[in-house]
């Protein structure tokens, strides 16, 4: 074993131009030159790779001695290991040899110290590990740079007020120590010239381990490996080195093992308090420990599950409301008086209903859609109006609610003068290394990169026609199963309808509207998914192509990208089962045809309704339970048995980077992804919600498992991320603000247009007495000796009870009147009423909408006070401490003066003390 330190601080030299960053998150300012001065040095291995080093005099008894290697430290056991690098030697191996010499070499003259691993002392005896520690002086400079706000005295603000009944909320409550780890301070950006005004007990623990990691990946991205005498660009930042394979991987260090607490006392072993308090699916009913959370993973991992949680308590209110609207359709199953008509014998069966189809399908008696007329009563009934406005207004509160509960957030979570435009001045190191023209900025007036405008437009015109020829490819395979629906439904109407085969048990269950729509929906969702896998990786490809100039245009370019092609995705079937299917079809002896041969499907008899349920079941359903199984099964099944190596493997011989070295790597777009996946399922719920009033209660059951299986990963599976601040959820919450909108109109179309409710009220308020009646009356009749050869069934045995007519879903005037087929007074004063009603609904909504959203505040008030009283403290303290700072600067100065000067400089200190 080797041991390598960093040089002396004095031969760092860095520059730090531009205007620097007072944000502290997800990435710093970028410091527009990072230049390192590579002077000679006497102690610097000579040009020896750090690997190949001789180990220094003493370490030979302690490898013989293998001390506990499960440590976060060197091996003096005071520097703590604040990242981790790994490599392996391969055929390449001089000319990555040659690029981490130069890399580390770097490394050390920008302050960090180093220490290596020999691949003799790693498990698989291949691997190398170098270990990074940032002393105090690279922390103090960084932290100073990126404006990283330290306390500077304890928050004398009480945390919340007593709840009444807080005794019933007790079971789902943390201990103190786990939802509070740290306590409050008052927070000011550090300043490296005034160390005494902030509380540093001691250099070594001041900054967290979150904001050490943070620091060191930001000199990591931004590091050079060339020489002085070879200036390079492109050779610059560890992301580069760890695509061309000169490093394998790199990563900071969780603090301990995820099942037991660390040995040292110095470790916090906050890895294990969050397993056992909040990754394991029996605390599924328990609080999040948000703060931890906030404080081991960063902000912007602690924004997403803060998130989530208030997503799962909401969900819970209309998981409720979903299941007294579907109780109510199953309490009013005896008074469906038009399911009654259509079961009865002496109704439905007597009534013969023209053939779904050309050739293949034979007449059929309306009794045998029964079991289907009632399913679709289950969904479709008063309640389902009342539980469409209700979602509507729902999805208001929630996000109205969340903006309050994330201001809270940002002032628990220190980050209200943390600014989203303050990310503008973290370039991202790609942009840096491929812009390489170069031009004044009017601002700062130093010369910085670069993407000129005919680069730009010819990058945004090529991944424009990409997401144009995905969304495209996407309506294909739409228009594809489409096809398959009309053709295949003839084949399970045939079998299905065919009295001469013995399936009358199960066409008793199985309609062929049911055995398409189910069939379809399958064939789908499989190609939904095929389509994700492969556009996943087109979109990262051309939004990298794009080079982006910040971290949050990347992320926004990318985010937009990706949800308008899940958005035609995931809803465009449910559109066309929604809003098209059945509206075309024509009538008998004038039918409308797909590609000019395949007929135009037709409703059920009870509404297509119940196919726009099964379809959202199939592709919500099938979507969370693929998510789950990619989540935790099989990371469960391809780590069990690493994982029990590791456990059985003493701590002195299975160090810690090796452990972290074998999890899995959390990408920068790991979060993307858990957004992406929720956001979809908010448009399911929120979209198509009218026709399946179920659909929240299966999301919150899924989010139960969700919020635990992430944090087993994040807790057990995941390396530990780098830490990164954001204030917000992004450009998700514009897209979950447009959701939220378009649902309000989805919703009142598919109450108009897809379901039977405004039919069955018109007939009931203008036409009839009660609902008797009602299927008679919503059923056109047509000549049977009318129809075209060409749509005739090729079965004649239909006739044996010699009908001479045959009925169709629709309103039009019967055989022998003077306006025959054209549309009757009774379906104009329908669309009427349809159309009717979208207004009043869309209108009522939104005003309800806007009226909520004015009504609430964004901000609490006692936050709002709480930021006041805040800074009106602050700036107490520090004027505080300038004055003293003065005084003391002051009386320095009147101890060196001459004698004679003495009283003059008396006269002065006194005048300017009082003036402060």
């Amino acid at each position: 074993m080797r041991r390598i330190t960093g040089k002396a601080k004095d031969e760092t030299l860095i520059e730090l131009q531009s205007a620097t960053d007072s944000q502290t998150g997800d990435g710093p300012a970028v410091l527009t030159a990072f230049r390192i001065n590579l002077h000679s040095d006497e102690n610097n291995g000579n040009g020896v790779p750090l690997s190949e080093r001789t180990s220094l005099p003493g370490h030979a008894e302690t490898d013989k001695l293998r001390p506990n290697r499960d440590t976060v430290f060197f091996r003096d056991g005071v520097r703590r290991i604040d990242f981790v690098l790994s490599y392996v030697d391969d055929k390449d191996g001089e000319k990555k040899q040659e690029r981490r010499r130069e890399f580390e070499a770097n490394l050390e003259k920008a302050g960090l110290e180093l220490e290596t691993e020999d691949k003799s002392d790693s498990k698989d005896q291949k691997t190398y590990f170098l270990k990074i520690h940032a002393p105090w002086d690279v922390l103090a400079t960084y932290a100073d740079v990126l404006k990283i706000k330290v306390p500077f005295k304890e928050s004398d603000i009480p945390h919340g007020q007593d709840v009444p009944l807080e005794w019933l909320s007790r079971p789902f409550r943390l201990p103190e120590h786990i939802m509070h780890p740290a306590p409050d301070y008052f927070t000011y950006p550090f300043d490296k010239t005034k160390t005494d005004f902030f509380l540093i007990s001691d250099k070594d623990t001041f900054f967290p381990p979150s904001t050490r990691n943070r620091i060191v990946f930001y000199i990591l991205a931004r590091c050079p490996y060339y020489n002085e005498g070879r200036i390079d660009k492109e050779k610059t930042g560890i992301k580069r080195l760890l695509s061309n394979g000169t490093y394998t991987s790199a990563f900071p260090l969780h603090d301990c093992r995820y099942w037991k607490r660390a040995r040292n006392a110095e470790c916090e072993s906050e890895r294990n308090n969050l397993y056992r308090h909040w990754a394991r699916f029996l605390c599924f009913y328990k609080e999040q420990p948000l703060n931890l959370i906030r404080k081991y993973y960063g902000e912007k991992i602690g924004i997403y599950f803060a998130w989530l949680g208030f997503y799962t308590e909401m969900l819970f209110f209309a998981a409720v409301m979903g299941v007294i609207c579907f109780t109510y359709g199953v309490l009013s199953y005896d008074d469906n008086i038009s399911s009654k008509e259509i079961c009865d014998a002496s109704i439905g069966g007597s009534i013969l209903m023209c053939p779904l189809c050309d050739k293949k399908c034979p007449f059929w008696r309306l009794n045998s859609t029964c079991l289907s007329s009632w399913q679709s009563h289950l969904f479709d009934n008063e309640g389902t109006v009342f539980f469409a406005i209700f979602m509507g207004i729902w999805v208001t509160l929630f996000l109205e609610f969340w903006k309050r509960r994330q201001a809270r957030l940002e002032y628990e979570w220190d980050l209200v003068d943390f600014e989203e435009e303050q990310q503008q001045l973290q370039i991202r190191p790609e942009f840096e290394i491929r812009c390489t023209n170069r031009r004044l900025n009017k601002i700062t007036k130093e010369m910085e990169p670069y993407l000129p405008v005919t680069s730009k437009c010819a990058r945004f015109c090529l991944s424009s026609a990409t997401v144009l020829f995905w969304i495209s490819l996407i309506v294909a395979c739409i228009t594809g199963v489409i096809a398959y629906r009309l053709a295949v439904y003839a084949a399970f109407a045939s079998i299905i309808k065919d009295p001469k085969r013995k399936i009358q048990v199960v066409s008793r269950f199985i309609t062929p509207q049911l055995a398409t729509s189910v069939t379809a929906s399958c064939i789908n969702f499989v190609i939904i998914m095929i389509l994700n896998f492969f556009y996943e990786r087109v979109a990262v490809w051309i939004t990298d192509m794009e080079i982006p100039k910040t971290h949050l245009e990347y992320e926004n370019r990318l985010t937009m990208k990706m949800f308008l092609f899940q958005f035609v995705n995931y809803y465009s079937s449910c559109f066309y089962v929604a809003f098209f299917k059945g509206k075309f079809v024509g009538h008998p002896g004038n039918y409308t045809y797909m590609f000019g041969k395949l007929r135009n499907e037709e409703c059920d008899p009870g509404g297509c309704l119940i196919e726009l349920t099964t379809q959202l079941v199939i592709v919500m359903a099938g979507k969370q339970l693929w998510g789950n199984i990619q989540e935790a099964l099989l990371p469960l099944m391809r780590n069990w048995w690493s994982s029990r190596k590791g456990r059985h493997n003493p701590e002195n011989h299975y160090s810690r980077w090796e452990q972290d070295h074998v999890l899995q790597n959390f990408g920068q777009l790991g979060l993307f992804y858990e957004y992406l996946e929720m956001v979809v399922q908010f448009g399911f719920i929120t979209l198509f919600v009218a026709s399946f009033p179920l659909a929240p209660l299966l999301a919150l059951c899924n989010n139960i498992l969700e919020i635990r299986v992430d944090a087993w990963k994040f807790t057990t599976q995941f390396r530990r991320p780098v830490a990164s601040k954001a204030r917000n959820i992004g450009a998700w919450q514009e897209i979950l603000n447009a959701v939220a909108i378009l649902s309000v109109v989805t919703n009142a179309f598919i109450m108009a247009f897809t379901s039977d409710m405004i039919p069955r009220m018109v007939y009931l308020y203008a036409y009839g007495h009660g609902m008797r009646g009602y299927i008679n009356n919503s059923l056109s009749i047509y000549n049977i000796s009318r129809i075209p050869e060409s749509n005739m069934p090729e079965d004649k045995d239909y006739l044996s009870d010699n009908s001479t007519t045959c009925r169709y879903r629709d309103y039009r005037y019967p055989p022998g009147h003077e306006n025959e087929y054209a549309h009757t007074m009774q379906f104009w004063h329908i669309l009427a009423a349809k159309m009717a009603f979208i207004i009043i609904m869309e209108h009522v909504v939104f005003v309800v909408k806007f009226f909520v959203a004015w009504l609430i505040p964004d901000i609490p008030s006692d936050v709002k006070a709480r930021i006041k009283r805040e800074r009106y403290l602050i700036q107490g303290e520090l004027h505080d401490y300038e004055v003293e700072r003065l005084k003391m600067q002051l009386s320095a100065s009147f101890i060196t003066e001459p004698q004679s000067e003495m009283s003059l400089t008396t006269d002065k200190h006194e005048v300017l003390s009082e003036c402060l």
